[in-house]
């Protein structure tokens, strides 16, 4: 069974259509134990930081999500919530990731939206897609380079597309909505053990 994480944000449909169409039935749940028995639990993401944590932390789930075994894959607001901290809200994140989120310099048009390249990649997430594969992003926020950073990509400055640290995947940007790349991403994520 496939857990994607509900709480108030968006997307959470979009990622469940996604993984219909690669035969994979999945359940949006808050349940804490629903999301412990999972074989693969997404946390999926389109909102704001503060009022997510907030929502996360009345349901229990913030001191669940960081003592997962099973993989883990967080999307877009997902992945700057499994770091240390974020600027947006002031808030402090999951602490997966020990790095911090920042918002984007205003030099030029800020989110970053749209398709873009991703470069260095290394993870299994990427298996038999090439480097400089375009996929789709939607933030404002971003994470640095990092020991955990697996792909990268540049909209006013570097920054981490995927991170990874054992058994926690995370992409800044949105597989369900980026064509046969994202497909390929989900079902990479779909077959780690």
């Amino acid at each position: 069974m496939i857990a994607v994480i509900k709480y108030n944000g968006g997307n959470v449909s979009s990622v469940q259509n996604a993984l219909r169409q690669l035969n994979t039935d999945s359940v949006v749940t808050d349940d804490p134990e629903l999301i412990l028995r999972a074989d693969k639990v997404i946390f999926p993401g389109v909102g704001e930081a503060s009022s997510t944590m907030k929502n996360l932390k009345e349901k229990g789930l913030d001191s669940l999500i960081p003592y997962l075994k099973q993989p883990v894959l967080g999307i877009c607001l997902g992945m700057q919530l499994m770091c240390a901290d974020n600027e947006e809200g002031n808030n402090q994140g999951l602490g997966i990731f020990n790095i911090p989120v920042r918002r984007f310099p205003p030099k030029d048009l800020v989110p970053h939206m749209g398709w873009n390249s991703l470069s260095h990649l290394n993870s299994p997430l990427f298996s038999g897609i090439s480097g400089n594969s375009d996929v789709y992003f939607v933030h404002s926020y971003y994470c640095g380079l990092s020991e955990f950073t697996t792909a990268d990509c540049e909209y006013i400055l570097p920054f981490s597309a995927a991170l990874q640290k054992d058994n926690f995947y995370a992409v800044q940007f949105h597989p369900e909505k980026s064509g046969a790349v994202g497909r390929r991403i989900l079902e990479n994520f779909l077959t780690l053990s």
